[in-house]
């Protein structure tokens, strides 16, 4: 039997299916790629009060998954908002990226965190 967090996870996805990119938030247990094979999901930890290693490039259809390892609150904010993700201590989330593009990014309550994800098609 599905939980009914898994649902909402998923009529989430499919309701932002046209966005640049679509954040989907889960507690305690990770994500499951429910595309293509082809797709990934990479993860970026936030730690130290800094973003750690991006991957070099991603693919649309590829979902970042943002873990904050952190004491503190954080975000993981698109400079052109295309994504906005609010990280409590301890919290998972993921973002998937629809289109292709490069994504500068910021934590909102900390300017000096930033990161860049570059999106191919």
């Amino acid at each position: 039997m599905q939980s009914p967090r898994w649902w909402l996870v998923l009529l989430a996805g499919a309701a932002i299916a046209a966005a640049p990119v679509s954040s989907l938030a889960a507690k305690g247990h990770k994500a499951h790629a429910t595309k293509a094979a082809a797709t990934k999901i990479y993860t970026v930890t936030l730690q130290d009060m800094k973003f750690g290693p991006t991957p070099p490039k991603i693919h649309v259809g590829d979902t970042i998954e943002w873990v904050n390892n952190d004491i503190f609150l954080h975000s993981a904010t698109a400079k052109d908002k295309s994504f906005d993700v609010e990280l409590k201590p301890k919290a998972h989330l993921w973002t998937t990226f629809h289109r292709a593009g490069t994504y500068p990014f910021t934590c909102r309550y900390h300017p000096g965190m930033t990161g860049t994800l570059v999106v191919v098609g």
